[in-house]
């Protein structure tokens, strides 16, 4: 069977994937003009289904009230869940509070916590994984799905291949985490060295927002604070 009987449309694709190139430029502009803005922010990601009632929600809101009385602001995925927990942390003692949303078919909503002025929505995943990647001063990963690991990996890869300057990377939650950072430690590093033990210091894992700040105070007393990219 020829492969060309699957694709009988093939030029029409190729002319739609070059035109998608001025909307894919449009959203960077979009992203980085309004993101520019912002000021020093620590990103917040987590799962898009965790209720009110759930103490991970929770906590993330406090690490976020913790996050703006230590000067910075808060942005998240903009979204139900531990992106609402996040922007409403930082919105009820008064912070910056920005929402990346992103255009899915199920789950995703602005929350009502985000600042009318930060509140960006964007088509492309990788486009706004960049903003996050850009325009953060440091990571708070809470429990999550798929898109929570995606950014989680993002981050580590970027820094690991000094494809972005170092930042700080903290996973909340021993319980939801350890298990992964445990395969890591021992599959990927010990068994099978397809990462080096170093690559292991990029990662904190803690239970409680008082060390989320330390982490963050203690970094930036070394070093500046600027964009990563």
């Amino acid at each position: 069977m020829k492969i060309k009987k699957h694709f009988k449309n093939w030029n029409e694709i190729k002319a739609n994937d070059s035109w998608a190139l001025f909307k894919i430029m449009g959203e960077f502009v979009y992203g980085y003009e309004r993101m520019s803005q912002i000021g020093p922010c620590v990103s917040v990601f987590g799962s898009a289904r965790m209720k009110p009632d759930n103490p991970y929600y929770q906590l993330a809101q406090r690490v976020a009230n913790k996050i703006v009385e230590q000067g910075y602001g808060v942005i998240t995925g903009g979204g139900p869940g531990i992106m609402e927990a996040g922007n409403k942390g930082a919105h009820e003692v008064g912070g910056t509070s920005v929402g990346l949303n992103i255009d899915l078919p199920f789950e995703q909503h602005d929350n009502p916590y985000i600042d009318d002025d930060k509140n960006l929505e964007f088509h492309y995943f990788f486009v706004r994984k960049v903003m996050f990647i850009k325009y953060s001063q440091g990571f708070v990963v809470m429990p999550g799905g798929f898109g929570t690991l995606d950014e989680f990996f993002e981050a580590v890869t970027l820094i690991q291949t000094f494809k972005s300057t170092r930042f700080p990377i903290i996973l909340v939650g021993k319980e939801f985490w350890s298990g992964l950072l445990d395969w890591i430690k021992n599959t990927l590093c010990d068994k099978f060295e397809t990462i080096s033990e170093k690559d292991l210091d990029l990662i904190s894992l803690v239970d409680h927002e008082d060390e989320v700040v330390k982490i963050l105070d203690e970094f930036y007393n070394d070093n500046d604070l600027s964009p990563n990219i």
